[in-house]
């Protein structure tokens, strides 16, 4: 399937969708500082969009034209829905759409979805067919995992990829493992050794344990992957797409701190009352780190109780550079 993935720069650089962390303000700082070549949405539930709490989600698909390309990724239980909300996605103007078929998080998989599909290859098959339906001839990726209970890479890749796809992403654990366990590249490795022996134009992903953008190069050179997606390495450090010796540790503090002010600035405009100001405080670490003083002002930023007073503190902290 030809598509916009098939046209990208090897190696190429994705932004992994991560619930109430990549949110259109992230994005758009990440865009400004250090863009990746593909971004995705945080993931959304197909079943809510279809249904009376529709607006309770689908502020998640907000993007802005900085953040292209973007796709949308979708998750749910019904095969119907995961038609009607590729059709809504592709209306919306994304560059593509994404199944969420890896997903650890307890009350998801409790349902059935996400990385449970796995071990429901029937009910797999049924929401990659309602999705492709929907979404016409923008291009469906799926992002997975080696396994669910065990290892079954080979298996469940070759089951994904007689779908058409036009992008696999595959993180190298199974459902099972905590971060604690490394992902397991050589895994990934033999997914792109599957594609080739298929003869499918899917590009192959690799996620998982990825920090810079020097080991998105190595890793692609190593593993035969055509990109790769970074995920917690993001939210660690803002900058990790930036090309050379760029990073979060090389800016000043005062940098650091107007960085973040623009973060809050944006999230203020962006949502308004929308979303809980609270949200923003999981951000503190992400660009006020690795300089004298950062506990402390992390903690004041922690406690502050609405946007004027985290501007003030983060303002404070700029003139004093």
């Amino acid at each position: 399937m030809a598509s916009f993935w098939s046209n990208l720069k090897r190696p190429f650089s994705v932004l992994a969708p991560m619930e109430d962390v990549t949110d259109t303000v992230f994005r758009q700082i990440i865009a400004r500082y250090a863009p990746p070549d593909v971004f995705f949405t945080e993931f959304v539930n197909v079943d809510g969009m279809c249904s009376g709490g529709r607006e309770a989600v689908i502020h998640r698909l907000r993007y802005t034209d900085s953040e292209r390309p973007i796709v949308a990724q979708i998750w749910g239980l019904r095969p119907e829905n995961f038609e009607a909300a590729a059709r809504d996605i592709r209306e919306m103007g994304f560059d593509g759409v994404d199944v969420n078929m890896g997903c650890s998080v307890k009350k998801v998989i409790k349902t059935g979805a996400c990385a449970r599909l796995i071990e429901n290859p029937s009910l797999a098959d049924e929401i990659l067919r309602a999705t492709m339906q929907g979404a016409g001839l923008m291009p469906v990726s799926v992002k997975t995992r080696i396994g669910y209970a065990c290892r079954k890479t080979v298996e469940w890749a070759g089951f994904l990829l007689d779908h058409n796809l036009a992008a696999l992403i595959v993180h190298g654990r199974i459902a099972r493992e905590t971060y604690d366990v490394h992902a397991d590249w050589d895994e990934i490795r033999k997914v792109v050794s599957l594609r080739d022996r298929m003869k499918t134009s899917a590009v192959v992903i690799g996620n998982g344990d990825v920090t810079s953008g020097e080991q998105v190069r190595r890793y692609a050179d190593i593993y035969g992957v055509d990109g790769v997606m970074i995920g917690r390495g993001a939210l660690r450090n803002p900058l990790v797409f930036a090309a050379g010796e760029r990073q979060i540790t090389t800016l000043t503090v005062g940098e650091k701190a107007a960085m973040m002010r623009e973060h809050v600035t944006l999230h203020r405009e962006t949502w308004k009352d929308r979303k809980d100001f609270n949200v923003l405080k999981k951000y503190a670490r992400t660009y006020i780190s690795d300089f004298k003083g950062a506990t402390d002002l992390r903690r004041r930023l922690m406690t502050a109780t609405g946007y004027e007073e985290m501007l003030e503190i983060l303002e404070s902290q700029i003139k004093k550079q």
